[in-house]
């Protein structure tokens, strides 16, 4: 059987980069979720690949470059289109969709406004457009804020973000009531938890945790309780098997007190989410690139893994967690920063540092996030149509 044409678009949004679809495009069998769907961008990204390396498809053989979107006007009122992610396993015949993925939160704007998902109406010849966004997999609202230059989205410019080599233009997103569902913030019901783990984890088999639904589930530990400074680069954790198997554990004990999983087997196929993250005071250290990330320059120091992997900078969703967290007194996350009320923090991550802010509020009894802001950029990166074979789904 030949090949078949699928426009797309292979876009960088923040730390992150994936293949973009309009809903419209796919081909009809997988315009519905399913099997047929989750073969297709299988195929498309070029797993499973027991190499791991992708080398017959357009992913990048890490959690960050093995992921697809798919967009489509939205029927609702309040939102322009609507934002489905899926998160791509590299060896393993799976598409993870239980969760968003807030790097490529930021080229959602600029790919809706390019493909006629916004009305040409509202595109200003200089300005910005205000891209309200539905994102489908946890049902929130997202929005970004596009500039736009001579009528075209502005993809150029001087803004600067660690984990990305080239400077772009600047894209602020604010995610809007970022607990996942309607799920508590805490679902707990704790600010801190001692969670139990197998005792070749931490002696004792405890670990004090704050698991925390916003942005993404979330499962945040003490660096030092695992014997780390809160510095590692990837290749610390990476190349350590026995670390690597300790984290799983981690994040599947709290998968399961966080209600996301009725039992620990499940957890393996559920890759994407929760998070697990370690937390740090300020300290001065080398980023990868080189880069010296001095103390007084940060609040905490963050290192996040995904996909089983220590990320070489820091999920955008995982950054909302982190913002979430440190507007709340007493959470690992804010107790890291120095605790305190605090609206923003900036924190060091594998690559460089970021910037987040939050707005927490407690309402009857139950901390709510009003909305998360961070800045981001994106570019296309190419256009046109990806191929695959025709019975490949």
């Amino acid at each position: 059987m030949n090949q078949i044409r699928i426009p797309a678009t292979y876009m960088r949004g923040g730390t992150s980069k994936g293949v973009f679809f309009r809903l419209q495009d796919l081909p009809e069998a997988a315009r519905q979720p399913g099997e047929a769907r989750d073969r297709l961008l299988l195929r498309v990204i070029g797993s499973p690949d027991p190499y791991q390396k992708q080398i017959d498809g357009m992913g990048g053989a890490t959690s960050s470059t093995s992921k697809t979107v798919i967009l489509s006007k939205s029927d609702s009122p309040e939102h322009d289109v609507d934002y489905l992610f899926g998160q791509v396993a590299i060896d393993k015949p799976f598409v993870d969709w239980s969760g968003n993925c807030g790097n490529l939160s930021a080229a959602v704007g600029p790919f809706a406004i390019s493909n006629g998902l916004i009305d040409p109406a509202r595109i200003p010849e200089n300005g910005v457009v205000e891209v309200r966004i539905w994102q489908v997999n946890i049902g929130k609202t997202i929005v970004s804020r596009v500039p736009i230059n001579d009528g075209q989205v502005q993809e150029v410019g001087d803004f600067e973000l660690d984990g990305v080599t080239f400077p772009a233009a600047e894209v602020p997103v604010a995610f809007k009531d970022p607990a996942e569902g309607e799920g508590a913030i805490f679902p707990t019901g704790h600010l801190v938890d001692e969670l139990e783990v197998p005792g070749d984890v931490v002696p004792g088999g405890r670990i004090q945790a704050t698991m925390i639904n916003a942005g993404i589930p979330t499962v945040f530990i003490n660096a030092s309780d695992l014997g780390y400074s809160g510095s590692e680069l990837q290749e610390a954790i990476n190349g350590d098997p026995r670390a690597l198997a300790k984290f799983e554990a981690i994040r599947a004990h709290g998968a399961l007190r966080m209600g996301l999983i009725n039992e620990l087997g499940e957890a393996a196929n559920r890759q994407h989410t929760p998070k697990v993250a370690f937390v740090a005071p300020p300290a001065s250290y080398t980023a990868s690139s080189g880069k010296s990330v001095e103390a007084e320059d940060i609040d905490l120091r963050v290192r996040a893994l995904s996909m089983g992997k220590l990320h070489h900078a820091m999920m955008g969703t995982a950054a909302v967690a982190i913002a979430s967290a440190a507007a709340i007194e007493g959470t690992l996350v804010n107790l890291a920063a120095g605790g305190g009320k605090r609206t923003a923090v900036t924190f060091g991550h594998p690559s460089g540092t970021l910037r987040v802010g939050a707005q927490a509020s407690l309402v009857d009894g139950r901390w709510v996030i009003d909305q998360a802001v961070m800045s981001r950029s994106a570019r296309v990166l190419m256009e046109g149509c990806v191929r695959v074979p025709g019975d490949s789904f």
